[in-house]
């Protein structure tokens, strides 16, 4: 049984997955490019109670993302933005702010594949020896030569997807593997590739 999608990454992950310093990653954000989030506990932000999940500004945490890495790990928010308002509210009570930790922030998986498909990140994920990411992509794609080899293609994309999820969750006991979407990406260019040989 296939997992759901994730939900978000954290910052560590996105920039292993990237490729780049955190540096980058908070640029882009203050860029407006996506959020960077994290859940705090009950504050009051004026007459207005605020808790979970909430969107901070890099430029407010600056230290935290020094390309150098010799930054703090932790910074004090005194804004946040919450919900679907899209306006910064400043905190506040307590009156000095809310402690963050780098390793507490995140950012929406919807946010991250949408800034890699914007920015035609595919290949850049998966390429090249050495290349940041958690999964056996060219062992992925090894098993996919096989299945075709041997059985041909299935009648849906989605088949193929589901039993390249399949591969992956059989080789790490359903513990590590990629959410369906990001198999289709990689799948998607073979698929089309072979059915056009088959037109």
């Amino acid at each position: 049984m296939a997992l759901p999608p994730r939900v978000y990454y954290t910052l560590q992950e996105v920039t292993a997955r990237w490729g780049c310093n955190i540096a980058d990653v908070a640029g882009w954000a203050a860029a407006g490019k996506f959020h960077i989030m994290t859940g705090i506990g009950l504050v009051r932000c004026g007459d207005e109670i605020v808790a979970g999940r909430v969107v901070l500004s890099p430029m407010d945490l600056m230290p935290l993302f020094r390309r150098c890495g010799t930054g703090p790990t932790e910074g004090v928010v005194r804004r946040i933005m919450a919900g679907e308002k899209g306006q910064w509210q400043i905190i506040t009570d307590p009156v000095g702010g809310v402690t963050v930790a780098v390793a507490d922030m995140m950012i929406m998986a919807d946010e991250v594949h949408a800034f890699e498909e914007e920015n035609d990140m595919v290949r850049r994920v998966t390429a090249g020896p050495g290349a940041a990411t958690p999964y056996d992509w060219e062992g992925m794609n090894i098993a996919l030569i096989v299945r075709i080899h041997d059985h041909g293609l299935p009648a849906t994309q989605a088949e193929l997807v589901a039993e390249m999820q399949d591969w992956f969750a059989d080789r790490s006991d359903g513990k590590k593997m990629p959410d369906s979407r990001s198999i289709r990406r990689r799948i998607t260019p073979i698929w089309r590739a072979l059915h056009r040989e088959e037109a």
